[in-house]
């Protein structure tokens, strides 16, 4: 592979991953009511922080 391909692969892939995410809290939020809404996101913001590896 030449240069721009090691470049491009990563950025891909973050935006990949960058839009699954974006769908499946739009997916969560949609059959939610407005008061659990909040429990909906904090349990987004624990996963993401599980798999970036940072803890509270």
């Amino acid at each position: 592979m030449d240069v721009t391909a090691w470049a491009l692969v990563p950025v891909v892939a973050l935006l990949i991953v960058a839009t699954m995410t974006v769908l499946i809290v739009g997916m969560a939020m949609k059959g939610t009511t407005s008061r659990d809404r909040a429990t909906v996101l904090r349990a987004v913001a624990d996963v993401l922080r599980a798999v970036h590896g940072r803890r509270r």
